[in-house]
């Protein structure tokens, strides 16, 4: 017998209770976000009024045209496709190769190796500031997008390693004796066969890298001066003079730069999903 035959009243009392907690919790992310939105549909002067009738105002969309007018903010989204794309493809790459050999291959100092992969995951970004920046400067890649892309990989590529390798230390082994059998080498067991079955793993580290990399925000300031991503492009959004503050502008833009990301998620839900919970039950 069930609690709802049971206790009818202390059933719906608690699934009241929980809808009540997951409309309180999705009220506090999303409110921020939906005031945002208003924001940039709001005029200047309509920023300074009372909440009700800031809600009620007039819907202008000035505040996009101006920001898609902007040659910074174009250049912006144009260097942060680049270098995001550019992170998430080479520690893809790399980080299948070293996912492929922890996860299927013994050998002595794997697990130190795992742990080490595990402790730059988690380094802080400061840490490492100085040291990158005299790095990129020696290479001649400073306010160079290749040159932030190596930094990127700092961050992207122990994720994915890491993420990569629980998946592939799952996936059964009979896949590979089957495919040598037939005669594949190594390379072409590890693109033609374990490729295609890691591919939820692949699309949620690839997304998940990817939004790391579009949002980052300090390497891109340290750098770069003149070919920024558009994080910094929006944090030094500017007005007419120096005491003008165009929240309006700077909300616009901040939205444009979210929405990409948001039709990512919706469209790859269900490989993320996959991804995130594949290996976690062992059958």
């Amino acid at each position: 017998m069930n609690l709802k035959t049971k206790n009818p009243a202390l059933y719906y009392l608690q699934r009241a209770a929980f809808y009540l907690l997951v409309l309180v919790i999705a009220f506090y992310l999303l409110a921020p976000f939906f005031w945002a939105v208003l924001t940039s549909l709001r005029s200047p002067g309509d920023l300074f009024l009372q909440p009700a009738q800031f809600i009620a105002a007039e819907t202008t969309f000035q505040n996009y045209t101006q920001v898609f007018a902007n040659p910074n903010f174009q250049r912006g989204l144009l260097y942060s496709l680049i270098v995001a794309v550019g992170s998430v493809l080479i520690s893809l790459l790399i980080g299948s190769f070293a996912a492929y050999a922890l996860g299927r291959f013994r050998f002595r100092g794997k697990q130190i190796i795992m742990y080490v992969i595990l402790a730059v995951s988690v380094f802080p970004q400061i840490a490492v500031l100085s040291g990158l920046y005299t790095l990129i400067s020696a290479l001649g890649l400073y306010n160079n997008p290749v040159g932030l892309i190596l930094t990127y990989l700092i961050f992207t590529i122990p994720f994915t390693v890491w993420v990569l390798t629980s998946f592939v230390r799952d996936i059964p082994g009979e896949l590979e004796e089957a495919a040598l059998v037939d005669g594949a080498s190594p390379l072409q067991t590890l693109f033609q066969v374990l490729f295609p079955v890691m591919m939820p793993a692949l699309v949620t580290t690839g997304l998940l890298a990817f939004i790391n990399a579009w949002n980052e925000y300090l390497f891109a300031l340290t750098f770069t001066s003149t070919n920024r991503t558009v994080p910094v492009v929006i944090a030094n959004y500017s007005g007419a003079t120096q005491f003008d503050q165009p929240w309006g502008q700077i909300m616009a833009a901040s939205i444009v730069v979210t929405i990409p990301l948001i039709i990512l998620v919706l469209v790859f839900q269900r490989n993320i999903v996959s991804g995130l919970t594949a290996g976690a039950v062992k059958g």
